[in-house]
């Protein structure tokens, strides 16, 4: 089968189990954890195969001429917009109705993915200016919503409630009164339903969008993920949305790359940079405790007089948070969610906000960018890489048939953390417009927003167009989230009110920005985080 990885043994990865806590066996105590598999181990299919035959053997399809491939990037009058996340239960904040104020806009990278609409060129739209055509394009996509990772704060809180809910003493009135009967019913990193429709959602759209470049295929296209379960399910389910769901696999080839210790992986980049993984790596971390006791101080208050024999946190208060979210993606709804009021709510997006951690305030996080972007060069120029001092593979990256140095589409799936990385290699400017974050209050107006910038299922686009009524015939432009990208921090790229950039000048800017970064010295040398006020752009200060 066409779609099967090259790697083939590793996309055999065991499901993640579900993060319990110790040796307390499941219960209807509070926070104890529910855990269930479909199909029940006991269940057995006693039906007979021969009965149910698929379709191309039941025949009687009837008439299945295709029509034109659609090209709505350049023809369609206007964008349409993701506005909603059909079928979850929109959420109440506990001051504010959900028709005030929409809660999920403030999950930073565990909300939905919704249409941004500027990131500083309001008059931008992703439709393909007038005058010009799409040539490439190239999709970048984050997986779908999933459940918490494994050993996450989510799942503790769950542990810490049931260990005091069995306790003499343990009381919740209120609106805690829930966590009486509350019981934790999450898995561990999978994909949620929610999530795998999100991509197969992006695959439908970008077929609309894009699929007349399929007519421009000589060859069948190479997809590329890396080898975690939910990045394959996020694979797979996009490759189902943007083919048919029962061709897909003869449609393309999916490239599936190891996501392992000390494996050069560019969608996954972290496991060949030990300063990512260390304390300089968990600096964002650092700088949200500071923000995390400002912003939950009121809500500690509130609600710890709601329930006895427990001492609530700040960490147990940023873990509820987290389980609104997790919950809402997971099980339609969550009665977390109201605990907290809009301007806490606010506080959570923020405190979560990627600067520090894996954006332009880390000193690792350009050169953790740097490999994807020299593949996009490589791809852009049709020119093999040569030099390996970065997470490219050479294995993988050398050879044509696993990385093809021309097709119409690319699409490459990744995680959050990476796209942050990314964004900061390619230097994305108008991100850090207004430099590091404080971490004592919420400034105003700020361009660092990560519920728009790395949501579930968040995807950024590329488009390769011929402009030919322009003095520079190819132009290259950015669309994240539905939002059209400045590329002013690119040398060579001037101002543009739709975000274009002649070709050749961003091949040159990126040719300097790479030169820029030095991932050796980023991810292995023996340095601390400097002043976090001289950090604006992924590299430790010149």
């Amino acid at each position: 089968m066409l779609s099967l990885a090259l790697l083939l043994p590793f996309l055999l990865v065991p499901l993640a189990e579900a993060n319990v806590s110790g040796d307390t066996p499941a219960s209807s105590y509070a926070g104890s954890t529910v855990a269930a598999t479909y199909p029940p181990p006991s269940a057995t299919d006693t039906k007979i195969d021969y009965l149910f035959p698929p379709a191309s053997q039941v025949g009687f399809a009837g008439p299945t001429a295709t029509g034109a491939e659609p090209n709505a990037i350049e023809t369609a009058p206007s964008f349409p917009k993701v506005t909603g996340a059909y079928p979850l239960s929109k959420p109440n904040a506990a001051d504010q109705p959900a028709e005030q104020f929409d809660v999920m806009k403030y999950w930073a990278n565990l909300a939905p993915m919704y249409s941004v609409d500027s990131f500083g060129l309001p008059s931008a739209s992703p439709i393909v200016p007038k005058g010009c055509s799409i040539k490439q394009v190239f999709l970048l996509v984050r997986h779908g919503a999933r459940y918490p990772t494994s050993g996450s704060g989510a799942s503790q809180f769950a542990s810490n409630i049931h260990a005091a809910a069995t306790k003499h003493g343990f009381s919740v009135t209120g609106p805690l009164e829930f966590l009486s009967t509350w019981t934790y019913k999450l898995g561990a990193e999978i994909l949620t339903p929610f999530g795998r429709q999100a991509l197969f959602n992006t695959g439908v759209a970008f077929r609309y969008r894009y699929g007349g470049l399929l007519d421009a295929f000589t060859d069948l296209p190479v997809f590329r993920t890396t080898s975690e379960d939910r990045m394959v399910d996020s694979a797979l389910n996009f490759a189902a949305g943007f083919f048919d769901i029962r061709t897909y696999e003869n449609d393309y080839h999916q490239e599936i790359l190891i996501e392992a210790d000390n494996m050069n992986n560019t969608l996954a980049p972290y496991s060949v940079c030990p300063n990512a993984n260390a304390d300089i790596g968990d600096f964002g971390s650092t700088q949200s405790d500071k923000w995390n006791k400002i912003y939950l101080r009121s809500a500690r208050s509130r609600l710890q007089a709601m329930i006895n024999g427990y001492n609530l946190t700040i960490g147990d208060l940023f873990n509820m948070q987290s389980l609104c979210a997790y919950e809402t993606v997971a099980l339609g709804f969550s009665q977390f969610c109201e605990l907290f009021t809009a301007e806490e709510w606010e506080g959570y997006e923020y405190a979560n906000d990627f600067w520090y951690g894996d954006g332009p305030g880390n000193p690792t996080a350009a050169a953790l960018g740097l490999g994807y972007v020299q593949e996009l060069v490589a791809r852009l120029t049709q020119t093999p890489i040569t030099v390996w001092n970065s997470s490219t593979n050479r294995t993988l990256d050398s050879n044509k048939a696993t990385f093809p140095l021309y097709q119409p589409i690319f699409v490459d799936a990744t995680h959050d953390t990476v796209m942050a990385n990314i964004f900061t290699a390619l230097n994305f400017t108008a991100f850090a417009a207004n430099g590091p974050l404080p971490t004592d209050h919420i400034p105003a107006n700020r361009s660092y927003i990560v519920s728009q910038i790395t949501p579930f299922a968040s995807n950024l686009v590329a488009q390769v167009m011929s402009c030919p009524a322009s003095s520079d015939p190819t132009h290259i432009r950015f669309i994240l989230n539905d939002g059209v990208v400045p590329l002013t921090g690119i040398r060579g790229c001037t101002e543009d009110s739709e975000g274009r950039c002649p070709l050749a000048d961003f091949i040159s800017g990126m040719h300097e920005r790479i030169g820029e970064i030095d991932f050796y010295f980023s991810c292995y040398g023996n340095y601390t985080v400097p002043d976090p006020d001289n950090i604006v752009d992924g590299r430790y200060p010149a």
